[in-house]
């Protein structure tokens, strides 16, 4: 059995110390990810890459708006681009970064649904 179960040793002082370009690296990643738009677009190719029209069509903004996000992601490398003639289509260029999103907008919105469902439950049974 390993002395050093994953969950002791993310929490171990000395471990924390030798990954502090983990943690610049994590938290570089949120502050880029922390505005809901980019969640959005983010969550709209994943299925399959889109051009601007596309993901206007899907997201609620203005166009300067979203180029500017699309721009700041496809920098970070978040996101990939290919043009055809004057189009250009949009992917998901890093994969773990997509993955994280999901991750965390699933686990979210599980908290949502239950705190509804007990809400629920709990008007069902109040007088």
């Amino acid at each position: 059995m390993d002395p050093n179960p994953p969950e002791v040793a993310a929490c171990d002082p000395l471990i924390a110390q030798q990954s502090d370009q983990v943690f610049s690296s994590a938290a570089e990643l949120f502050r880029l990810l922390a505005t809901p738009i980019r969640l959005k677009i983010i969550s709209a190719l994943c299925q399959q890459e889109k051009n601007v029209s596309q993901l206007l069509a899907e997201i609620d903004t203005t166009q300067p708006n979203m180029s500017q996000h699309l721009s700041t992601l496809y920098r970070a490398g978040v996101l990939a681009r290919r043009r055809d003639a004057t189009q250009i289509y949009y992917r998901i260029g890093d994969a773990r970064a997509a993955g994280l999103c999901r991750a965390v907008c699933t686990e979210i919105a599980m908290g949502i649904d239950s705190d509804v469902d007990v809400r629920t439950r709990a008007a069902r049974f109040s007088p």
